[in-house]
């Protein structure tokens, strides 16, 4: 439900900075079924890539092999993504806060000493501040959806309201947050992440059960479309080929 809904969020979008992970899947199955003109970047250098099975990274052969263009990582930072060519940064995080900041560097208040050290940044805090939009994908519990993340990796909207505007970043910031229950969007004043839809059988109790603040939830709360016979074929033949 949650690589379906991110896909659909795709259509009509021309171009896209993916993620690896659960990004990468909503991303190809979205070229597969909703946008079939999606060009899709990875920050290794593959611009217009085309896999036929999921990438295990961003250096995976199967980018390059079948993009239309590879160029270096500081072209395609320099001259695509910071300049704000690109419609959708795609990413994912292992803390999210009320205001859409992400977290992938620690866990634990002690930078030096962290619970858990986690892989960094990467190029998502460049794709969060300079991309058109973005999209998040998380897994909807309160370990993950947390009233302040430990680390601000990726500047969402700071403390909210016009932190991004003094922060002189280009892009909008989080559009949409994608979970497993739940589809959360930004107010459009205070920008604290909003419930605006809960995916089939999830009830709003549930939604705020796994959010570790109290959410907020708009005056209309819509239920997700199922996915279609065509997306469900699509995106499991996208799994299976990545597994053969």
């Amino acid at each position: 439900m949650m690589s379906v809904e991110a896909a659909r969020a795709l259509a009509g979008h021309t171009s896209c900075f993916v993620g690896i992970g659960l990004p990468s899947t909503a991303a190809n199955l979205a070229r597969r079924v909703h946008a079939p003109d999606l060009v899709l970047i990875y920050e290794s250098g593959a611009i217009g890539a085309k896999p036929s099975l999921l990438p295990l990274s961003i250096g995976d052969g199967v980018l390059a092999e079948t993009a239309d263009a590879v160029v270096s990582v500081p072209e395609v930072f320099n001259y695509w993504l910071q300049p704000g060519r690109i419609d959708v940064g795609f990413l994912s995080a292992a803390q999210l806060d009320r205001f859409g900041n992400l977290n992938t560097t620690v866990i634990g208040d002690d930078y030096a000493r962290p619970r858990v050290r986690l892989p960094g940044s990467g190029g998502a805090p460049e794709i969060a501040a300079s991309c058109r939009e973005v999209f998040v994908m998380v897994r909807h519990d309160p370990r993950t959806f947390v009233d302040r993340v430990d680390f601000v990796t990726s500047v969402g909207y700071g403390d909210g309201y016009d932190s991004r505007e003094k922060l002189g970043l280009r892009g909008r910031g989080p559009v949409r947050v994608v979970t497993d229950i739940a589809v959360l969007e930004p107010d459009p004043v205070s920008r604290e992440l909003t419930l605006t839809r809960v995916h089939p059988g999830v009830a709003v109790a549930d939604v705020r059960a796994a959010t570790g603040w109290d959410l907020k939830v708009a005056d209309e709360v819509a239920v997700t479309e199922p996915p279609t016979d065509e997306e469900l074929a699509a995106l499991r033949r996208l799994i299976e080929e990545s597994k053969s």
